[in-house]
């Protein structure tokens, strides 16, 4: 076993407002989680996808690969923790003997595409870490308070995305750095950049968008329909 992805559903989503965690809402007629799952088994470099879950939701996890079960590539689904690093963590956990990378991706990132997958996998196989991110389209101000202060140069910032692709080893050292310290990231780069490795950035696509609030879905739903027909 080489690659194995960590599929992130454990969120609760209440910025949507569905009333069911965010991975099990429905988007063109599929939760989706299934979406980033079926994104991520288009990917011939992956070997396995193992789910990371919400303990109430394991049961469900049947129902969504429906068609797909048995499949040798789909695990065993784990059970996710309070933060996002914890499920981080429980993945890791349940990573199979001889995973040498580890690519994590959120299920809220349901329109990622296969061959942008492919890419940061082989960048981070060639050096340790890489991840997704795409270029910033607006003017990004540091703010103190209520007042700016500092203005990065446009060209140096970027929107992180996923798949964040790692070697095993430093993900998991970063993981146990994070817990002896204390430390809560915000996203699993962080965790590999404080142990002084560079981490690779590749560039993504625009419509690899996080599904946060009731708009999102709206626009992924028009976008998956615009994908349908440019594909008939």
């Amino acid at each position: 076993m080489s690659v194995v992805a960590l599929l992130l559903a454990a969120g609760r989503g209440r910025r949507l407002g569905r009333g069911v965690p965010k991975a099990f809402v429905s988007l063109a007629g599929r939760p989706v989680v299934a979406h980033a799952l079926e994104a991520l088994l288009a990917v011939p470099e992956i070997d396995l996808v193992l789910p990371v879950l919400g303990s109430g939701e394991l049961a469900q996890w049947p129902q969504v690969i429906g068609a797909n079960c048995p499949n040798p590539r789909i695990g065993a689904p784990v059970a996710g923790g309070a933060e996002r690093q914890d499920s981080v963590r429980a993945g890791m956990q349940a990573l199979p003997p001889g995973a040498e990378i580890v690519a994590v991706h959120d299920a809220a990132r349901a329109l990622v595409r296969p061959e942008s997958v492919a890419r940061v996998v082989a960048a981070a196989r060639a050096h340790g870490a890489a991840i997704l991110a795409a270029p910033a389209r607006d003017t990004i101000k540091r703010v103190d308070g209520d007042r700016i202060a500092a203005t990065p140069p446009r060209s140096e910032c970027w929107a992180a995305q996923t798949p964040q692709v790692f070697r095993v080893d430093l993900l998991r050292e970063g993981l146990a750095k994070a817990l002896a310290e204390n430390f809560l990231g915000t996203d699993d780069a962080e965790l590999v950049e404080r142990l002084g490795v560079p981490v690779r950035v590749v560039e993504g696509d625009s419509d690899n968008l996080k599904l946060t609030h009731a708009q999102d879905l709206v626009l992924a739903e028009h976008l998956l329909a615009e994908r349908a027909k440019a594909a008939t």
